[in-house]
């Protein structure tokens, strides 16, 4: 039944009902299609682009229905059926959705996670894309889980119940030394920097390297001299984390991480605790790293200046759910009051101690 609307959709989206019955003629159908992503992992990445690609051969046009087609039918074998609380899944639902509609092709996908620790509930239902090569960033109040996402999804937590899937692998399933291929391919700035006091900046952003990668010491240096100066810091190789003010032990922990040639960097909190004209440079490495790196990003904050300047999406987590995704325009026209709450800093009046024990707010 997923299926079948998935592929109603797919060919809405395509066109006019007469490019559709003649897409549909030409393309294997929708229980086709949906076996062959199906069987194995490997197969419903690669099924959908061979069966699109043999179709374009006769086509361009009608190409672009199938496209549409064979991935929203792959989405939906992956995906199933949203179920969960009725109040704000629907809304995580709803939000999910609309991030199909946009680009039915996601990186990174979190589907009805469900993460507590004892009595505090973090995330009920959390539902949530992550495209190649955009910049999302994830905002809510204190305590809400943001941190808990980007943990949950390089296995320093594990979920209770739901699925993480990471460029068509599910991770969450992964065993520890399974998920040190994936940890390979993401780079975290940490809310802390997390730096070795007892290292030297040149050590800090070799460790990773000299760790996971076969790299002779020349190879090394020519690494740590690039990333320093791509942060702005060509000349503190020698210095200690100690020497160093706060804004600057963020860049350098930025240059560990680039230093690895990341596909997707997280930064947890990376403006914290900095002054404005640092939140500024920070702000500016973030959108300068994605655009040198070609990286997708995932940032936690709660720093709405900064969240309207450097991302293509943001999501809002309240209570346990996904309650907004949008661009930052969308976010500005928000109507939900909890979303104007938070991006105008308006306390609500109804928040009770019951509520903050529980979701930690």
């Amino acid at each position: 039944m997923v299926a079948g609307r998935a592929v109603s959709a797919g060919y809405e989206s395509g066109g006019s009902p007469a490019r559709t019955i003649h897409a549909a003629r030409m393309v294997p159908s929708a229980r086709t299609c949906e076996n062959a992503v199906s069987s194995r992992a490997l197969r419903v990445r690669h099924a959908p682009l061979a069966l699109a690609t043999r179709c374009a051969q006769r086509s361009k046009r009608v190409m672009r229905s199938i496209c549409g087609v064979t991935i929203a039918v792959s989405e939906a074998v992956l995906s199933g059926v949203f179920a969960g609380p009725a109040h704000d899944a629907e809304a995580s639902r709803r939000n999910t959705a609309k991030l199909a509609a946009r680009n039915p092709v996601a990186l990174i996908e979190f589907r009805n996670v469900k993460k507590a620790f004892g009595p505090k509930l973090v995330y009920e239902d959390l539902n949530l894309d992550v495209h190649k090569g955009e910049s999302l960033t994830i905002i809510g109040g204190s305590g809400m889980g943001k941190s808990v996402a980007l943990k949950l999804l390089i296995g320093l937590l594990r979920v209770d119940s739901g699925t993480i899937t990471f460029d068509g692998t599910r991770v969450d399933v992964l065993s520890e030394r399974a998920y040190s291929v994936v940890r390979q391919r993401v780079g975290m700035l940490f809310q802390g920097s997390a730096l070795f006091d007892s290292l030297s900046v040149r050590d800090n952003v070799a460790y990773g390297l000299r760790e996971h990668h076969r790299m002779d010491e020349g190879e090394i240096k020519k690494r740590i001299e690039s990333s320093l100066a791509d942060v702005g810091l060509p000349e503190v190789a020698d210095m200690m984390p100690a020497d160093l003010s706060a804004g600057m032990r963020k860049r350098v922990a930025l240059a560990r991480a680039i230093a690895l040639k990341p596909e997707v960097l997280l930064y947890d909190e990376p403006t914290t605790g900095l002054d404005p004209v640092s939140t500024e440079r920070v702000n500016h490495l973030i959108t300068e790293t994605k655009r040198l790196y070609d990286v997708t990003s995932i940032v936690v904050t709660h720093d709405m200046p900064s969240a309207l300047e450097i991302s293509d999406r943001i999501a809002m987590v309240h209570k346990g759910f996904i309650i907004f995704v949008g661009t930052p325009d969308e976010i500005r026209r928000a109507e939900d009051p909890r979303v104007r709450d938070f991006i105008e800093g308006n306390a609500p009046p109804d928040d009770d101690v019951a509520t903050l024990l529980r979701y930690g707010g």
